[in-house]
């Protein structure tokens, strides 16, 4: 009894330092968020005299233009590219799932591949072909190679997540008169349901974080999202550092991501979970 009371407590000390480790940068910057530009260098955590004025001048202030524009690119480009990354990872993941084909596992090998190569190494040639046919500073020139880092973890996690679904169900679909078509809309896709969605939330994730391809591929506010406009904020001179700014924008662009994982924690956790456990 003792031993478990011990090694009790070492996890909840264990879990509370990492909990610390994570969240004080987090802190830090909601710390700063509220602080007044001469009180930025004073090397305290915490805020002299709390204010919002790094909050006004992002959303009704100097930077506003520059913020919500890029806020507004942010959250359409992202829900697109998520949208069709998982409606076709769904059909390829089902496929590798149920049936039997040659070059099944160069896919998943593919893909793989793909999700691991280094983004910076085409941004290049992708910022001159983009040039070149017309969709350099566009919403379809980030949606495009938003898909590229969207779709290999989304055909992953859901092939992964197919293969648990019983092949019975689909089976007894058919024998009732389904098409296969039908099996798979009415019998396959609800109960994946929780794998699909796990599966938005991360390609949301990736698409919303994403700065390499939003820096290099846009140069105006037209297509510009949030992470590379951050990188132009300026301060009220050539000499004050828009770090104020920056952490007000940093904190209001994190808060749909918090909701998302607090509102739908449970079925992230189903959906990862039966996703990786057999049976």
């Amino acid at each position: 009894m003792k031993s478990r009371t011990k090694e009790r407590l070492v996890w909840t000390v264990i879990s509370i330092l990492v909990l610390v480790y994570a969240l004080f940068p987090v802190a830090s910057i909601l710390a700063t968020s509220f602080k007044e530009p001469s009180d930025l260098t004073s090397g305290k955590f915490l805020p002299t005299n709390w204010s919002s004025v790094n909050y006004q001048e992002i959303l009704v202030g100097d930077a506003q233009e520059l913020f919500l524009s890029s806020l507004w690119n942010s959250i359409g480009i992202s829900l697109i590219a998520t949208f069709i990354a998982v409606v076709l990872a769904t059909l390829c993941a089902y496929a590798i799932a149920r049936l039997d084909f040659p070059g099944k596992k160069l896919i998943l090998t593919t893909a793989l591949a793909v999700s691991i190569f280094p983004v910076i190494s085409i941004v290049t040639p992708l910022f001159n072909l983009w040039r070149n046919i017309g969709l350099y500073d566009t919403w379809p020139g980030l949606i495009i190679p938003y898909l590229s880092l969207t779709l290999p973890i989304s055909i992953w996690t859901l092939a992964a997540f197919f293969r648990q679904i019983p092949w019975e169900l689909e089976q007894a679909a058919q024998v009732d008169g389904a098409t296969t078509w039908q099996a798979f809309r009415k019998a396959i896709v609800p109960l994946a349901a929780p794998g699909v969605f796990t599966t938005a939330i991360i390609a949301f994730f990736i698409a919303w974080n994403d700065f390499v391809y939003g820096i290099s591929l846009t140069s105006t506010e037209a297509a510009r999202p949030v992470p590379a406009a951050l990188a132009f904020f300026t301060g009220a001179s050539q000499f004050e550092a828009p770090v104020g700014a920056i952490s007000a924008a940093a904190i209001i662009v994190t808060i749909p991501i918090v909701l998302l994982v607090l509102l739908f924690q449970r079925q992230i956790v189903s959906g990862l979970t039966q996703g990786a456990v057999k049976g």
